[in-house]
Parts: C-alpha cells; sequence; structure tokens
C-alpha cells in the first residue's frame, strides 16, 4: 500500500479495481483504477472520504482516452485525481453526473469534443457547438500514425 491515508484507504475499498497510487507531493495525488469502478471511487471519497467533485479532464493518448477526475478536500489543500483510461475505439464510462450535477455539463464537453459516451447521462446533447458539427467530428481526437507509418 502507499503512505498516504487516503490512498490505503481507497485501495482497501476497491481492492483489485485499484491499479496504482503516484503521489506527486503530499497534497497532491493521482489514482488510477479500473473504469468499472468510477462510481464507487467517486461515491466513497465524497460520502466517506470527505472530498467534493471540482472538475474532470481528458485526453487522448496512444493508448486510448484517459480522464482525470479532480477531488478536493478543502480543508487540507488536497488534490485526488482519479484517473482512468478508456478503450481507444469505443470510450465509455458512466457519468457521475447523477451523483454531482457540477459534472453534468463537463461530461457534456468531453463528449462533444473527443467522442467518449457518458454512459447514463441525462442529457448529452451538444453543448459548445450547438449542433453545427458533424456526427462523427469530434475536434480533440488525434490521430495517431502507426508504428509502422513514417
Amino acid at each position: 500500500m502507499e503512505n498516504h491515508p487516503a490512498v490505503q484507504m481507497l485501495e482497501t475499498e476497491l481492492g483489485s479495481d485499484f491499479l496504482k497510487a503516484d503521489i506527486r507531493t503530499p497534497k497532491r495525488i493521482i489514482v488510477s483504477i479500473k473504469p468499472g469502478a468510477i462510481l464507487r471511487s467517486a461515491e466513497y471519497l465524497h460520502k466517506v472520504a470527505g472530498f467534493r467533485f471540482i472538475i474532470a479532464s481528458a485526453l487522448h493518448t496512444r493508448n486510448g482516452f484517459e480522464i482525470h477526475y479532480h477531488f478536493s478536500r478543502d480543508q487540507e489543500g488536497l488534490i485526488l485525481n482519479l484517473h482512468v483510461v478508456l478503450d481507444a475505439v469505443e470510450p465509455r464510462i458512466e457519468s457521475l453526473s447523477n451523483m454531482f450535477s457540477a459534472s453534468n455539463w463537463i461530461e457534456r464537453e468531453i463528449h462533444e469534443l473527443f467522442g467518449i459516451d457518458f454512459l447514463n447521462h441525462p442529457n448529452q446533447e451538444k453543448l459548445i457547438s450547438e449542433g453545427n458539427w458533424a456526427e462523427d467530428v469530434f475536434p480533440y481526437r488525434k490521430k495517431f500514425k502507426s508504428a509502422t507509418e513514417s
């Protein structure tokens, strides 16, 4: 187990769904989890460990799509990110919008810009483009060259 109490609690709660922790500083922690554990992890951080949801951010890498869910325990100045890696072809994950209303808009933005589906989201309609982009246009997706391309 890692040596930070918040990490130890989360690792105990998640078991095999906990992948690793990166303690950047005593106030900045990244915990990688399996995507299927996002609801349980977020609920645990909020209801048991006293964290609040701040925002989520996404990026497209050679390995697929990554989402960082940023949580804060304000009284300590502690930021903990839940990090997930999603499938490159069909990226999808459960929505946190039914747990945190603050996640509603950022999930819509991520969906529109990256094409990541948030399962059980109450309203995944376009937010930024107002429907002006083609259905299969996701401007933040990258086109990676394969290892054999020059």
